[in-house]
């Protein structure tokens, strides 16, 4: 039996993990949020899993290089600096981050990769996602996981080929771009869908969350999978064995 720890637990996301916890036949070992200290809940851990918020990511990689167990990183809206504390932590313990934790989601991605690496630059990506109307990051990590798949399969750079919130005369689309919109409201957990379009035919590959429970058994999962495993990056695919 495994001992998880939750960092974030008051949220929404947090009671799912630990009714998650509970289904999968392992211990909640604590959770700790805004003020918590994230060592202390490592020590009485034997993994963690971290739905905070961007700026708490330093504090809780060091937690687990300090205690020596491996992290689940699902907290979104991160920047470029923390991917560098995810490589660093790395070095010493196990990561594992990710933008979105759903099984279903991990394979959409893998599906994503392939369709825009074998239909080609004449098929235009759009991704659409649609979140709950307190979501505070747009677009969603989940969406640009996404959309780093599509990008990935073209052997391009995300950052170099997005376009995102179109407004007035933006001309035509230009060929390889892959767009983002982003709706919010009511209490959507999260629908996703990457549109192929090109002349006279489209592709359209969606992934629907209906609650947050699909993300917490697949956190939960993966916090079990990375138990043993050597000091890395890991990511979700690998957790299917993708």
């Amino acid at each position: 039996m495994a001992r998880i720890g939750i960092i974030g637990s008051a949220g929404r996301m947090g009671q799912a993990l630990v009714d998650a916890i509970a289904a999968a036949g392992h211990e909640h070992a604590g959770g700790i949020d805004q003020g918590g200290d994230p060592l202390a809940l490592a020590q009485a851990s034997d993994v963690m899993v971290d739905f905070s918020a961007p700026g708490a990511l330093e504090f809780n990689l060091d937690a687990a290089i300090h205690a020596g167990i491996p992290i689940v990183v699902g907290t979104t809206g991160l920047a470029e600096r923390h991917h560098w504390l995810v490589d660093a932590a790395a070095v010493s313990v196990p990561v594992l981050q990710t933008g979105n934790t759903s099984l279903g989601v991990t394979l959409l991605a893998h599906l994503v990769r392939e369709a825009a690496g074998r239909l080609g630059e004449d098929w235009d990506i759009e991704i659409v996602e649609t979140h709950h109307r307190m979501k505070v990051d747009a677009p969603s990590g989940t969406a640009l996981l996404l959309g780093e798949a599509a990008a990935a399969g073209r052997g391009v750079r995300l950052d170099d080929e997005s376009v995102r919130g179109r407004d007035g005369v933006t001309g035509a689309r230009k060929a390889g771009t892959i767009g983002f919109a982003a709706l919010r409201g009511g209490t959507v957990a999260g629908d996703h869908t990457v549109h192929f379009l090109a002349d006279n035919e489209r592709l359209s590959l969606s992934h629907l969350a209906e609650n947050r429970a699909i993300f917490a058994r697949g956190a939960v999962r993966a916090a079990l999978w990375l138990l043993g495993k050597e000091p890395r990056r890991y990511a979700m695919p690998e957790v299917l064995g993708l």
